[in-house]
């Protein structure tokens, strides 16, 4: 049975990331962990997060993981969701550069440049106000063909929550891309390393079939 660790490091929605989990891979074992033997323990890693990236960070580290986190995301199939793509990165411009886990080459940037005008709007050229945080439904561009996307069709929509983006160094990283205002990477994947800017778990069928997906990978 393959076990399951979604960290908890107290940033994050985390049993709608284990139902979901459970549904989509119910021969599976999904347990949410905050001790470091139960996640050393397990198969496969699910590091989730929501909010500010320096409160993130910060709990991450007082919650005595984060060497745990480190020591796995290097050995073990790892899934990212959010905030948790965006933290295995250098930095983020959030929170006054704050420091991420350094995992991937790039940063994380905040939706902003000449496509924006002020007071949180994005202005496209075509006139359009977007909104930030950019919130709802969006598509995700498949830029390469690859196991997760397995029974997902190229453009099919995921929901988005969030206001900064990750800008990896490498593009050869970038699974998937979506259009808000810019074009921006929205899945990842690096050897045993995959990561979401969207959340699965909100995305209804095609959700699931990316979590079964990462559950069944072999990387």
């Amino acid at each position: 049975m393959t076990k399951i660790a979604i960290i908890d490091y107290g940033m994050s929605n985390l049993h709608s990331v284990a139902r979901a989990l459970q549904y989509a891979s119910p021969e599976a074992s999904i347990k949410i962990c905050n001790k470091s033997k139960d996640i050393s323990e397990a198969d496969r890693i699910i590091l989730p997060g929501q909010g500010a990236m320096s409160d993130s960070m910060m709990n991450l580290e007082k919650s005595g993981l984060l060497d745990i986190v480190k020591e796995t995301i290097n050995n073990k199939p790892v899934m990212g969701i959010c905030v948790g793509q965006q933290m295995l990165f250098e930095s983020s411009e959030e929170g006054n550069n704050t420091t991420c886990l350094s995992l991937l080459k790039g940063h994380v940037h905040l939706f902003k440049g000449e496509i924006f005008a002020q007071n949180d709007v994005c202005l496209q050229s075509n006139n359009d106000l977007l909104k930030v945080p950019h919130i709802g439904w969006n598509k995700v561009r498949q830029c390469q063909k690859h196991y997760l996307w397995t029974d997902i069709p190229n453009n099919t929509h995921f929901y988005f929550v969030h206001s900064y983006y990750v800008k990896p160094v490498d593009s050869k990283l970038i699974l998937g891309e979506t259009d808000y205002g810019i074009s921006f990477a929205s899945a990842i994947v690096s050897n045993n390393i995959f990561a979401v800017q969207f959340h699965p778990e909100k995305s209804s069928k095609n959700g699931l079939i990316l979590y079964r997906n990462f559950v069944n990978w072999k990387p």
